[in-house]
């Protein structure tokens, strides 16, 4: 993991459920990458070999969690900045006056923001092996109550019809 001050590259990570859109932007702001990834294994491979060319490059992504930000955590070079969704709305807004919104501007602002103002923002760090499996014990935990409670309301509902 690099400092601010050691990167030479910025990257807008704009996330989604099925892909992911990203744009790098060098020291001077210029876009010199841009393109999307399908959220699976060869989409995250394709990430790595693209993201290869820019060895010290910061990632900032509008959440701190997930598995978007814990696929970035795991790659070697990369320094992850979370940022706050409204934050990320205000930077857009700067970018997009008139409030079009798409995920390409939406990754761009994100990156141009990194670079203009990320010297103050705080990386995430990686987990450390054990905090990261108890967290996904505890993720699965939380689907399969949320599985459960739907059972059970459908059920109730059944009943009562």
């Amino acid at each position: 993991m690099k400092t601010w001050q050691q990167l030479t590259h910025y990257a807008g990570f704009d996330w989604a459920r099925d892909h992911h859109d990203i744009v790098v932007v060098d020291l001077q702001g210029r876009i010199v990458a841009q393109f999307r990834i399908s959220h699976n294994a060869e989409g995250w491979q394709e990430f790595r070999q693209k993201m290869a060319a820019f060895p010290a490059v910061g990632v900032v992504i509008e959440t701190s969690q997930g598995a978007a930000v814990d696929q970035l955590l795991q790659m070697e070079g990369l320094t992850v900045y979370p940022i706050h969704p409204v934050a990320a709305q205000h930077y857009r807004q700067r970018k997009a006056p008139t409030g079009n919104k798409t995920d390409l501007l939406d990754a761009w602002s994100l990156a141009d923001a990194l670079r203009l103002d990320g010297s103050q923002w705080k990386a995430l760090q990686p987990m450390d092996p054990l905090t990261q499996q108890l967290r996904l014990l505890c993720r699965d935990e939380m689907s399969l109550i949320e599985q459960r409670t739907a059972l059970i309301n459908q059920l109730q509902q059944a009943l009562n019809e």
